[in-house]
């Protein structure tokens, strides 16, 4: 329960400090897993001390035992070392300090921290942290290289070297951070975050040379593998040699066996590229003098041919196929008008012959009546009345004549 107070009712310091501890003695003994840091044992002391440190955070604890606790592990545990401890919080109240007093102390083999990281190795893969379709491909040519390795270490060197060689006008934006023990994780993280910051990096590369396992597991730790699987910036991981393969060699958009590797894929070789652009430029004269001799020989056959060495000649030939097809017309139409002339002729002659008029001219004679009718018949006509006859020159009256009686 908290306790009540109020500026006219203040708890002392001492009540304080022993509520405080009261408090810490309820969470009773726990497993508590860290790196040593520091170690002290002082000769002819019963009680050793060490400070034990989250290897991901920057968060550490004071740690008692007794002399004969940490004998049991003395040849096997030393700073650096992670291991696992059973241990009750106390709370020194004259001095308001915190610590843990261990019972038992076990180091953590390289067998279980394998194991361990076999199994956050899943857990990643399985959230899809190392799936080939996050990997971002690397800049050609990056202008500005964000560099994470130990302060002048071999590492640093055969990366700067190498880029350089390859390309003299590569730039480094270079973080120096410890590659291992307690400060290596946070420092690392930070580091990354400040060259993933910066607007003119355009890949970061996390170098460290070779080292055991227990030297490399910083490179496996999760707020790190986390930390470079939510970059923007593409990263290279070239930690160790070829064989070893922290979680960080995973989630990394390209993994480098060695930091000289990283070197040469990050930056292209001027040599090479001086080659290959030579190469180019040969390829591509040999593709345009090859069209334009082909576009010769195609223009030399065109003048080659018949019409374009004489165009008139052309002309001719269609000059005489004009020619030969108007006489050709004209003859036709000669023989049509002739035969049509022809058949006109002798429909004409037929008419004329087969024309009254014609048959008049012979002696014959028409009689009408006043009228204009034709006489057919001799009833037809009345004893008195006045005909007309009309012959082939003309025509005059006539009037019948009745005969007379037998």
């Amino acid at each position: 329960m908290a306790a009540t107070t109020s500026p006219d009712a203040p708890l002392p310091v001492g009540q304080v400090s022993r509520l405080i501890g009261g408090w810490i003695d309820r969470l009773g003994a726990v497993w508590v897993e860290g790196q040593i840091t520091q170690l002290s044992r002082r000769p002819g002391a019963g009680v050793v001390f060490l400070t034990l440190r989250d290897p991901s955070h920057d968060v550490s604890l004071s740690v008692t035992c007794y002399r004969a606790v940490f004998d049991r592990v003395a040849d096997v545990v030393s700073e650096g070392a992670r291991v696992v401890v059973h241990a009750r919080p106390e709370w020194y109240t004259p001095r308001g300090q915190l610590s843990l007093r261990a019972a038992e102390i076990r180091p953590v083999g390289v067998g279980e921290l394998l194991a361990r990281l076999e199994q956050l190795k899943k857990s990643l893969a399985a959230e899809g942290l190392f799936a080939a379709d996050r990997k971002r491909a690397l800049p050609f040519l990056p202008q500005l290289i964000g560099l994470v390795c130990g302060r002048a270490s071999a590492a640093e060197r055969d990366v700067l070297e190498n880029a350089r060689h390859r390309w003299p006008a590569v730039r480094f934006e270079v973080r120096n951070v410890p590659v291992q023990g307690v400060h290596a994780v946070p420092s690392v993280i930070e580091a990354v975050k400040e060259l993933e910051a910066h607007p003119g990096v355009d890949v970061i590369i996390v170098a460290r040379g070779g080292g055991s396992v227990e030297d490399l597991l910083p490179f496996s730790d999760e707020q790190l593998v986390r930390t470079v699987a939510a970059c923007r910036t593409p990263v290279v991981s070239a930690i160790g040699h070829e064989p070893d393969t922290p979680l960080l060699d995973l989630v990394a958009d390209l993994r480098a066996s060695t930091p000289t590797d990283a070197a040469k894929r990050v930056v292209p070789d001027v040599g090479e590229e001086l080659t290959r652009v030579q190469h180019l430029r040969e390829r591509a004269l040999r593709c345009v003098t090859a069209h334009l001799d082909r576009e010769e020989r195609g223009l030399a056959a065109a003048r080659a041919r018949p019409c374009m060495e004489r165009p008139q000649r052309m002309v001719d030939e269609r000059a005489e196929q004009i020619d030969a097809l108007t006489d050709r017309s004209r003859r036709t139409l000669g023989h049509l008008l002739d035969r049509a002339h022809s058949e006109l002729t002798h429909t004409h002659a037929r008419v004329v012959a087969l024309s009254p008029a014609a048959t008049l001219r012979r002696g014959y004679a028409v009689l009408q009546h006043e009228d204009g009718r034709v006489v057919r018949a001799a009833d037809e006509v009345g004893p008195d009345e006045e005909l007309r006859a009309r012959v082939a020159e003309g025509e005059f009256a006539v009037r019948p004549v009745v005969a007379p009686p037998a």
